[in-house]
């Protein structure tokens, strides 16, 4: 330790806080933390892991005619990944105090560098599925493990810039993915959507290994309650979590495609997962040593900053699902041009990000969300409006509001959400937090995908009520559709047949458009509707460094 520390600490008013004499002398013969190598290092397999989430969404077609599978089939590709991905985020904490955090983060790295040779090797889709699900086990501990070591790393004054790195990883990740993969599958083949992981996955796992320590504090708490949990392991706990976590993701998943509760299959899930999942909080609360501490949800800053990241994400993921499906079904982009039409969000995030977190000690957290919100709901007000007219520069405006928006929501919401969190719980913090966003996203997109069905079909049905024999003007259009057919060389009855053909077309258009209006603005009000929760987002004064020095 430096001469000056320990005038620092005074002057910090935290002489009381001073580390033991066994911590401070581990602490000499230790290289000092550079906490931007340390960022650089642990963002790797955040990102990695977050663009394997949507990644495989432009490659399905080519994995459905390799593998020989159907369309239904082919889904547990995506929903094996992120049901192992949720089971693991909320037992980081139990496994990092078990084994120490850099060792599950690396582990959990490998595992997932391992995950994504085997996929890339997998000849059946049985094969795929099982090594899909072994790169989710890993991937599921990346982002609790790299948002706790951020908020140990960084200096209490810089949480905002720390938070501001951790969410460019997560949020880039599902907006670059399927551009990416669309440029490899083009180029290459969908292999090498897993095998382009391992190079970067390596290079992040040398560079964890060499530049990030553990604070020696959170090894001591650590060590203190993993002999309290190795006396008493919660498996109970970790049983009614896993079974609960897997029956409502199955029930998310595939609640769509089997038209939910009208499936005995899909009820029976719901019922298993309600169930599973109320016995573990009742477990929990009554345990000794919980294998995860849900009491941390008792904190209303934490609760409501975790409840608007996970609606946060709900709509993040739903836009990035439904406007190229919009791009390409109704304004008849290329898959190509619809992933770089929403390229300009990534970059409007690039660039807001960074600054939103330099501005977080300076601007009321409040403040900053409130300007989200509007952001977000201003980008879903200006969507509702789209046309079969509609430029490829009218989608870049919105998903470029929007994205401002995301980058003043995303960065306030996990510094303030973890502000009042004790430094030796903040991976149980942080595991519960990205459980949220994940399940979040997850229903954002099925509820996203439900409404986008239902509305299309009430819209069809009021279209086809117009569309008769006494409407002037769809008798006037199919006589015209019937004579430019018939101009073609077509029969009188084949020119009327395809005439109707192609106004049912017209009608089916336009049940869409309106289907997908109706949903992005449902979404923008939805959103509205967390304004109020900002009354709990009260984030303690940061009056100056409180410990660890040798991180600065």
């Amino acid at each position: 330790m430096t001469p000056e520390a320990p005038s620092a600490v005074r002057a910090a008013g935290q002489s009381s806080a001073m580390p033991t004499r066994a911590v401070r002398a581990a602490r000499v013969g230790r290289p000092k933390t550079n906490k931007w190598l340390v960022t650089l290092s642990i963002t790797f397999g955040t990102l990695m892991g977050a663009i394997d989430t949507s990644i495989v969404s432009v490659a399905i077609p080519h994995m459905m005619g390799s593998l020989g599978a159907t369309v239904q089939e082919i889904t547990w590709v995506s929903t094996g990944y992120i049901i192992a991905n949720v089971v693991v985020m909320p037992l980081t904490a139990f496994l990092g105090r078990l084994f120490g955090q850099k060792r599950v983060y690396m582990l959990c790295l490998a595992l997932f560098l391992l995950g994504s040779i085997l996929c890339g090797t997998a000849r059946t889709l049985g094969a795929l599925v099982f090594y899909r699900a072994v790169q989710g086990f890993g991937a599921g501990a990346l982002q609790p493990t790299e948002q706790a070591i951020l908020r140990q790393t960084f200096p209490p004054k810089e949480q905002g810039m720390a938070m501001a790195l951790f969410a460019m990883a997560v949020m880039l990740g599902p907006a670059v993915g399927p551009t990416l993969g669309g440029w490899i599958v083009d180029n290459y083949s969908w292999p090498w959507i897993f095998f382009i992981n391992v190079p970067v996955g390596l290079l992040g796992l040398t560079m964890v290994a060499t530049f990030v320590h553990e604070d020696e504090e959170i090894v001591a708490k650590n060590r203190e309650l993993a002999d309290k949990q190795r006396k008493s392991i919660d498996w109970w706990g970790i049983g009614l979590l896993v079974a609960g976590l897997c029956a409502l993701q199955y029930f998310v998943e595939e609640g769509q495609q089997n038209d939910w509760f009208e499936s005995a299959k899909i009820s029976m899930a719901f019922g298993v997962g309600a169930v599973m999942i109320a016995a573990f909080v009742v477990r929990e609360l009554t345990c000794e040593v919980p294998a995860v501490d849900i009491r941390l949800f008792k904190d209303p800053v934490f609760l409501s900053g975790t409840m608007i990241g996970a609606l946060m994400f709900a709509l993040l993921m739903a836009t990035m699902f439904l406007l190229p499906l919009f791009m390409q079904t109704l304004l008849g982009f290329t898959a190509t041009d619809a992933g770089f039409a929403m390229m300009p969000r990534v970059f409007v995030m690039m660039i807001a990000t960074p600054i939103v977190g330099r501005i977080y000690n300076s601007v009321s957290p409040r403040v900053v969300i409130a300007a989200g919100v509007f952001f977000i709901a201003w980008g879903a007000y200006t969507m509702s409006h789209f046309t079969l007219g509609t430029g490829q520069g009218d989608v870049i405006w919105a998903i470029m509001t929007q994205g401002i928006g995301f980058s003043c929501l995303f960065v306030p919401l996990s510094t303030v959400a973890l502000a009042s969190v004790p430094r030796h719980k903040m991976a149980d913090a942080t595991g519960l937090n990205s459980l949220f966003r994940q399940v979040g996203g997850s229903i954002g997109l099925a509820v996203g995908a439900t409404l986008l069905t239902r509305f299309q079909n009430e819209a069809r049905s009021a279209l086809v009520a117009h569309v008769t024999g006494a409407s002037a003007p769809a008798v006037e259009r199919l006589r015209q559709m019937t004579g430019g057919f018939t101009a073609r060389g077509y029969e009188a009855r084949a020119a009327r047949d395809l005439a109707l053909r192609a106004l049912d077309g017209v009608v089916e258009r336009q049940a869409m458009l309106l289907s997908f209006d109706r949903v992005f603005l449902l979404a923008g009000i939805a959103f509205l509707a967390v304004l109020p929760l900002l009354a709990f987002l009260k984030t303690p004064e940061v009056k100056g460094p409180k410990v660890d020095l040798h991180l600065e």
